[in-house]
C-alpha cells in the first residue's frame, strides 16, 4: 500500500488518519501526535497545573492509543476518544500525587470585575516570552484557581469549556450519568468562580504592599 505524503494529511480527517495508522501506514501516528500536540498539552497543563508533568502524561495518552488502537470503535470521533484516555491519566497522575483539593461551594454564576465571564478564563493560551507580563499573570491566576477544584470537577470543566462536549458526550466518554454530569458541571463552574475571586483578591493584596 502506497504511504501517505505529509501533505496529504491536511486532506484527512482524524478518523481517516486513525485508521490509517491502523493500517499500518507510515507517518499517520504522528500526524495524530503533532495535530493534538499543543491542545492536548494545553489541557494536560490546566489539569494537573504542572507542565513537566503534562510531558510526560501527553506521552502516556499516546502510548495507550497505540496499545488500545485495536479496541477503538470507528463509528465515534476520535478527539473526545483521546481527551477521554488523557483525562483518566491525568487523574490518576493526581490521584497518586495525593493532589485532591476537592472544593464544595454554591457561589452564584457571576461576572468577573474585567467583564469576561470567568470560564472564557479557561482558554486563556500558555503566552509566549514576549507576551505582556498581565496575560502571564492572568494564566498563572487561573492555574490557582483550577488547582483548588478537585480532579472529578477540573475535568468536566475543562472538557466541557475546552473542547467543547456537550454533557452527553461527557456523560458518554466517562462513563457517567447524564445527571452526575450536570451535577458537577454546577459545583465546578461555582467552584471555579469563588476561587477566582479568592485568587484575584489575594493578588490585589499582594500588589496594595507595594
Amino acid at each position: 500500500m502506497r504511504g501517505v505524503q505529509l501533505s496529504e494529511w491536511q486532506e484527512q480527517s482524524d478518523e481517516q488518519v486513525f485508521e490509517a495508522f491502523r493500517a499500518e501506514e507510515p507517518g499517520a501516528y504522528r500526524e495524530l501526535i503533532e495535530r493534538y500536540h499543543d491542545d492536548l498539552l494545553r489541557f494536560l497543563t490546566r489539569m494537573v497545573g504542572d507542565r513537566a508533568a503534562a510531558e510526560d502524561i501527553f506521552q502516556d495518552t499516546f502510548l495507550q492509543v497505540h496499545i488500545s488502537a485495536h479496541s477503538f470503535d470507528s463509528s465515534r470521533r476520535f478527539r473526545p476518544w483521546l481527551f477521554t484516555i488523557a483525562a483518566n491519566k491525568a487523574r490518576d497522575y493526581l490521584r497518586k500525587k495525593n493532589r485532591r483539593k476537592t472544593v464544595e461551594l454554591s457561589a452564584p454564576i457571576k461576572k468577573s470585575e474585567s467583564g469576561a465571564s470567568f470560564v472564557d478564563l479557561l482558554e486563556v493560551d500558555i503566552p509566549s516570552p514576549d507576551a505582556a507580563m498581565d496575560l502571564s499573570e492572568r494564566d498563572e491566576m487561573v492555574q490557582r484557581a483550577l488547582d483548588q477544584l478537585g480532579p472529578a470537577l477540573r475535568e468536566v470543566l475543562l472538557l466541557a469549556y475546552f473542547q467543547r462536549l456537550s454533557y452527553a458526550q461527557i456523560a458518554e466518554d466517562l462513563g457517567i450519568p447524564l445527571g452526575t454530569v450536570k451535577s458537577r458541571m454546577h459545583s465546578a463552574v461555582a467552584s471555579f468562580a469563588r476561587a477566582w475571586q479568592s485568587v484575584s483578591k489575594g493578588e490585589k493584596s499582594l500588589l496594595s504592599l507595594w
